[in-house]
């Protein structure tokens, strides 16, 4: 059976649980610890220490893109890209997209209502921002949605997958689509797929742990990870004084260096 190291809250992982549950492989997803001390097999899965990573059969896999690629590869039916080079292409850019900058979006609103990186009026301001930026992505999805069903096109897939987890976090964070939207339309639809219940029922029960983390990351046990876009998105939306901080008080990290 495969192995995934993935935490429920990453959308990099539900990407990949999403993929997994849709085309009907058997997995054991297993949660790294967060505080440092996990196991090595892990750690020699993934040399960034990030989730996820698959494991099939003694060979390794990092990136949830890669893990993707991988997986629709080895496990061809269903496919989950479409059919043509120009919808494959598409659905790859929208992935892209949202990886990179939709991701940090989310993340740094995490970061002011979960791990109280912000107080006050700065909080109001990054937030704010995050709401602007989200409102703004949203957009773009509903120009890229049309009037198709699915962003994949005729059926659901990668397109969707890579939007899904984006979407359902803004909607966690308080920025939920436009009611009346093709994309709040799409997004009920996709909530109602038994992989994307799966993944919504692991994000709720993982929740009330990430309640008041605020301590923790103060006395510098817990260490969130700023890379590239995520370090991007809180200088360009008013929190370098969090950044500096943070550097201070050793309660960011950056990618760690392989040895």
């Amino acid at each position: 059976m495969l192995i995934l190291f993935e935490h429920p809250l990453s959308p990099y992982a539900q990407k990949v649980k999403i993929a997994l549950y849709e085309k009907g492989i058997p997995f054991e997803a297993k949660i790294p610890d967060l505080f440092g001390q996990t196991e090595q097999v892990f750690l020699d899965s993934s040399p960034r220490r990030e989730v996820p990573s698959l494991i099939d059969d003694g060979f390794t896999v990092f990136d949830s893109t890669i893990i993707l690629e991988y997986l629709e590869d080895r496990f061809p039916e269903p496919p989950l890209l479409p059919a043509t080079p120009q919808d494959r292409a598409r659905v790859r850019m929208l992935e892209e997209i949202c990886d990179t900058y939709y991701e940090a979006i989310n993340w740094g609103l995490a970061e002011i209502q979960v791990f109280g990186r912000a107080k006050g009026a700065l909080a109001d301001e990054l937030t704010a921002r995050g709401g602007k930026q989200t409102a703004g992505m949203h957009r773009w999805l509903e120009r890229e949605l049309g009037e198709r069903e699915h962003f994949n096109g005729a059926f659901f897939g990668w397109g969707d997958l890579s939007v899904y987890p984006y979407v359902a976090a803004s909607a966690l964070w308080g920025f939920p689509p436009p009611a009346g939207s093709r994309l709040a339309a799409w997004l009920e639809r996709v909530a109602a797929r038994d992989s994307a219940r799966l993944c919504a029922e692991a994000v709720a029960s993982v929740m009330a742990s990430f309640q008041n983390l605020g301590p923790l990351v103060e006395a510098g046990a817990f260490v969130r990870e700023y890379r590239d876009h995520r370090l991007e998105w809180m200088i360009r939306s008013g929190g370098l004084d969090v950044v500096r901080e943070g550097l201070a008080k050793n309660n960011i990290r950056f990618h760690v260096e392989i040895d």
